[in-house]
């Protein structure tokens, strides 16, 4: 059970694969505009309501826009959020009715707990980013860096609090639809912890290593890679690719900007200047690019794209983090929101990235500055492909499958 954009969903979609190729049963539950996500790979699906690009493109979502800070935005987020998770319960409840197991995606997880504690199913967490409090760093939702080491743990548990509160006006209400008595927001979590509710995190050890403080029950085990059935690129991006130089990658997934032709005309200049071939990827942004230099695309397999290309300039987002990283190519970071910072100075961290470029900061000089050392100093690919050869090799399945095969299917007689 997942909730969010296609980021937040299509990782799921390779998991799910994997199970089913274990011999079990698996349905995703998550929007209905994400069931093509699934065409192939033997998951079934279970619509829920809400359109999340048509939420953001809303006046509601576009008020995301005027908070620069990740705090200002995480408040409008949890608002917004609030507004529209109610309208997922009856589909959350009805799957769950049809499961004999419930994996829960941090987004979803106080609800899909509360439905699984109502029902006697077994759950655990798989989550896409390192929710926990850590000392280590500060909640990535918030845009990365550090507050300290005590500030980090507190903003943490803040965070926590947040996510929390979008439940609040719909949890009790589910507790008393399955007979569960009524808790205080928080409570539910508290018990989470001293149960060592299981969580399995789909990210490598090698970009976020597992922080020493987290409690027993938290794992980190290695990405789960979307499951693509389109291998081959349109057959335009091919001719593209082989008539010159491996050209850049742009694209910021699902990301909505406010100016999406003044963004695509700085892109299209720092690419230029720094003498770069682009593929444009449109995305929810409507990114766009003109000239026998430069290529638009829409969706095509990044998994197939990006070993092809000399650099790749993305929003940061998880998921598209993680193609890069095993592809083995050099990044440009351009966070946006939310958990991009984080995952933006993972990457300047670990060398595979010159520096990040923000959205909201963005020039031509500073893209095609960071574009020039991604792509002319060799240190930045040699690290990558060697990155991406440890991250290929890792199998971030393996842990998911045994923690399920354990559970033998039981259910509970009460949490």
């Amino acid at each position: 059970m997942t909730a969010g954009s296609r980021g937040d969903v299509a990782p799921y979609t390779g998991l799910g694969h994997r199970l089913v190729r274990a011999g079990h049963e698996v349905t995703l539950v998550t929007h209905g505009c994400f069931e093509p996500l699934v065409a192939g790979s033997g998951v079934r699906f279970h619509a829920l309501p809400v359109d999340p690009r048509a939420e953001l493109e809303s006046p509601r979502g576009r008020g995301l826009h005027r908070s620069t800070s990740g705090a200002g935005k995480l408040v409008r987020v949890v608002e917004l959020a609030r507004r529209l998770v109610g309208r997922m319960t009856d589909d959350l409840v009805a799957a769950a009715r049809d499961s004999d197991v419930l994996l829960l995606s941090a987004s979803l997880a106080p609800l899909g707990h509360t439905v699984a504690e109502g029902l006697r199913l077994p759950s655990m967490g798989v989550y896409l980013q390192p929710i926990a409090p850590t000392r280590e760093f500060a909640p990535p939702v918030l845009g990365g860096g550090s507050f300290g080491a005590p500030g980090n743990r507190l903003t943490g548990h803040g965070v926590n609090l947040a996510v929390e509160h979008v439940f609040a006006g719909t949890v009790p209400a589910v507790r008393a639809r399955l007979g569960l008595p009524p808790v205080r927001t928080g409570t539910a979590r508290r018990a989470r912890e001293r149960l060592l509710w299981p969580v399995h995190h789909g990210f490598s050890p090698l970009v976020v290593p597992r922080p020493r403080d987290w409690r027993p029950g938290l794992g980190v085990c290695g990405y789960w890679w979307p499951h693509d059935t389109a291998t081959r690129l349109p057959p335009a991006l091919l001719d593209f690719l082989d008539a010159g130089p491996p050209p850049v990658f742009v694209g910021l997934g699902s990301a909505t900007v406010p100016d999406a032709d003044r963004l695509s005309a700085r892109i299209v200049a720092a690419l230029r200047r720094a003498g770069l071939r682009g593929v444009i990827q449109r995305g929810w942004g409507g990114l766009a690019a003109d000239g026998d230099d430069m290529l638009t695309v829409g969706e095509v397999p990044h998994a197939a794209l990006f070993g092809r290309t000399a650099a790749v300039v993305h929003h940061a987002g998880a998921g598209t983090t993680a193609a890069g990283l095993r592809a083995g190519v050099p990044a440009v970071p351009v966070p946006v929101q939310f958990d991009a910072g984080f995952w933006a100075a993972r990457l300047v961290a670990l060398g595979v990235a010159p520096a990040a470029v923000p959205l909201r900061r963005l020039t031509v000089g500073a893209l095609s500055t960071a574009l020039l050392r991604a792509t002319r100093d060799p240190s930045y690919g040699e690290r990558a492909r060697a990155l991406g050869v440890r991250i290929r090799a890792e199998d971030g399945v393996m842990p998911v499958l045994e923690a399920v095969n354990g559970l033998g299917g039981q259910r509970l007689s009460r949490w």
